[in-house]
């Protein structure tokens, strides 16, 4: 049964890739790239390489299908200077609650700042009248639901949005993704997912309009120009990930069951390609160290083509990530509140990389080692 499902399974996937190949004569025409940004911590230390396993609040940018893993509430704030220097910046919130049965409902909201930028027109080319704020806000609703003991699942709607003065311009996406997990302490983890399948952006507002004349000269009228549309830049990701707990034979022989020992040290690498229909694929490794999953120190390098190319690339990312996370509950009682500090750093080219800081609370979950 297990050798079937496998199977099917691999059968979809190779399914899934051969469909969704990217055609290079649609490379940078879709519209939202901040939806292919991941602002948490966690997630930015490991190049976003990690659906396979990734948990909570942070699946919503990731993989849906993790929220489910959600015990009762988690709460989340994230913060990334983007492209340090540059006034970039990117605001993050999220909130998840179990709901039993139903599964774990999940709201997210993200915001994407480009500072103040100097306005020019035709006439004044050099500025010196003024600044505009662009405001690019993606507002996400997702479920995630457990199936069994090993898998999960979930599907998420976001209302993306792009607005300066007087242009603007509005999509919906869908999300869904599923996990799989097995083993003796569910080491083996898979993930697949779909991201960013939906409507299509097209730009609109009194900013395309300009004074005209009829044929004859004789009356003046307001002209209305339209923009092309721009589709969502899907993507999909499929990853495995594996759990190696580096004591669990001594815990194993300490505790007189493997089952009742925890382990205190786990290294859990992982791999990930990555399908983008409007740029290049995405083919990363990464490595995650945690001690009794209080004290976590990760690493990624995520591949694409050109990227070695300084003529040719297409991405100011260098491929190289890196990241930090501490946490801990309120008391040692299993219920207790707990939370923790993420921090994510990506290298880039120009400027001086992306910085990620987040805080995470969670509320009525187990205890982190169990």
């Amino acid at each position: 049964m297990m050798n079937k499902k496998i199977k099917l399974t691999a059968f979809a996937i190779c399914i899934a890739i051969s469909s969704f190949g990217v055609n290079k004569d649609r490379v940078g025409q879709a519209g939202a790239g901040e939806l292919l940004l991941n602002p948490w911590g966690r997630s930015s230390g490991l190049f976003g390489l990690n659906c396979a396993s990734v948990s909570g609040i942070e699946a919503m940018k990731c993989n849906i299908g993790g929220l489910a893993k959600v015990s009762k509430t988690e709460i989340g704030f994230a913060h990334t200077r983007y492209l340090a220097g540059t006034g970039m910046s990117i605001s993050d919130l999220a909130v998840a609650q179990n709901l039993g049965e139903v599964g774990v409902l999940g709201v997210n909201i993200m915001s994407f700042g480009y500072g103040e930028i100097p306005i020019s027109t035709t006439t004044s080319p050099e500025g010196g009248i003024g600044t505009y704020k662009p405001n690019f806000i993606n507002m996400s609703v997702g479920l995630g639901h457990t199936f069994s003991k090993n898998m999960s699942a979930g599907f998420q709607v976001t209302y993306v949005n792009q607005s300066i003065s007087n242009i603007h311009a509005s999509a919906v996406g869908f999300d869904a993704g599923v996990q799989y997990t097995n083993g003796k302490r569910d080491n083996l983890h898979l993930g697949i997912t779909l991201r960013n399948v939906g409507t299509n952006l097209r730009f609109s507002g009194d900013g395309f309009s300009f004074n005209g004349k009829t044929p004859d000269l004789a009356t003046e009228l307001t002209v209305q120009q339209r923009s092309e549309k721009f589709a969502l830049p899907s993507q999909l990701c499929i990853g495995v990930a594996y759990d190696f707990y580096l004591d669990e034979r001594k815990t194993a022989t300490a505790e007189g069951d493997a089952k009742k020992g925890t382990p205190k040290h786990r290294l859990t690498p992982m791999i990930s390609f990555i399908s983008n229909a409007f740029s290049n694929d995405w083919l990363g490794v990464g490595l995650e160290y945690a001690y009794r999953e209080k004290f976590m120190l990760r690493a990624a390098y995520r591949y694409e083509n050109d990227i070695f190319s300084k003529a040719n690339t297409s991405t100011f990312f260098t491929g190289l990530s890196a990241g930090i996370t501490l946490q801990t509950k309120v008391s040692e009682k299993g219920n207790a509140p707990g939370m923790a500090f993420d921090y994510g750093f990506k290298m880039t080219n120009i400027s001086n990389g992306v910085h990620t800081l987040g805080v995470r609370f969670t509320l009525g979950g187990k205890n982190q080692e169990d």
